[in-house]
């Protein structure tokens, strides 16, 4: 279990290293955009009743500092292609995370959503 956790750990490193250059004009990278939200990762992977509070917290503080439209499609491009990547991700538990921490994410979070149409 331990190695498994350290894959999964030094996969996403690798990403947040490849991926983490700034998007033009975004207020995160998306390397910041990773590592705030690799909490979620154990939740979307085997998701529980509730989603664990460091994930709640990432989702919020992501959503807070896309101020923008080119921020939230920067997000919505990040978060996408990151999805993409990372296999055995529960989908639903993907979409009903935000509302679940309380945030009205107004797309849904998915790896088919076309970021284009994300709105401010």
């Amino acid at each position: 279990m331990a190695s498994s956790m350290f894959v999964k750990i030094t996969f996403l490193a690798m990403i947040c290293l490849v991926l983490g250059t700034p998007l033009a004009n975004a207020a995160l990278s998306c390397g910041q955009i990773q590592l705030t939200v690799a909490p979620c990762i154990g939740y979307l992977r085997t998701p529980g009743p509730s989603v664990p509070a460091p994930c709640c917290n990432g989702i919020r503080s992501v959503y807070y500092q896309a101020k923008t439209t080119a921020d939230r499609q920067g997000v919505c491009r990040c978060l996408k292609s990151t999805t993409l990547s990372l296999p055995g991700l529960n989908l639903p538990a993907l979409a009903g995370a935000p509302a679940k921490c309380g945030v009205n994410v107004p797309y849904k979070v998915a790896p088919s959503i076309d970021c284009n149409t994300v709105r401010h």
